[in-house]
């Protein structure tokens, strides 16, 4: 069980939101502010590791930023946020700085990673819970507009990435 059983309220207060202090990110080589909320939320995954223990999110977290700065050339990691398996939501980008997770759509959107793969199964319903309670908070504090629009990453670009999730967040 894992927290959260499909069709109950989700309590849209709660998210907790881990820092990148709190998860040891290098510091970024630039920040880009964005300037207005965003329009659209695009959904990716990580395609890597599934992580549902600190512990081992901490070190992946570590591994994409790496990857993203040494290997793609990104001022930092690509994700505005990443949530794990066990619904912990963290800190990449955060609310207002432009990503780097979507060609053409980085400067008018946020970017939300499942860290793991889901092509072929859907992220655990505390996850997607998680990523509810995300997205209330963003357009509640005014970083996200309010009429969003939420899709995959597959829907905007050419990639498998992510299952489509149109019936999974359709109550957002």
């Amino acid at each position: 069980m894992d927290g959260h059983t499909p069709g109950e309220p989700v309590d849209m207060n709660a998210v907790a939101v881990v820092s990148r202090r709190g998860w040891n990110a290098v510091e970024a080589r630039d920040r880009t502010e964005m300037k207005n909320p965003a329009q659209t939320v695009i959904v990716h995954h990580t395609a890597l590791l599934y992580c549902a223990h600190p512990r081992d999110s901490v070190s992946e977290l570590a591994h994409i930023q790496h990857m993203h700065m040494q290997e793609r050339g990104f001022d930092d990691i690509g994700y505005n946020f990443l949530i794990s398996g066990d619904g912990t939501v963290y800190e990449g980008r955060g609310w207002g700085i432009v990503g780097a997770h979507a060609k053409e759509h980085n400067f008018s959107s946020v970017g939300i990673a499942f860290m793991g793969n889901f092509n072929d199964e859907l992220p655990s319903s505390v996850s997607l819970s998680a990523l509810l309670r995300l997205l209330h908070s963003g357009v509640l504090h005014g970083h996200v507009q309010p009429n969003f629009v939420l899709v995959g990453h597959r829907d905007v670009a050419k990639t498998d990435c992510i299952k489509p999730l149109l019936c999974v967040c359709s109550n957002v």
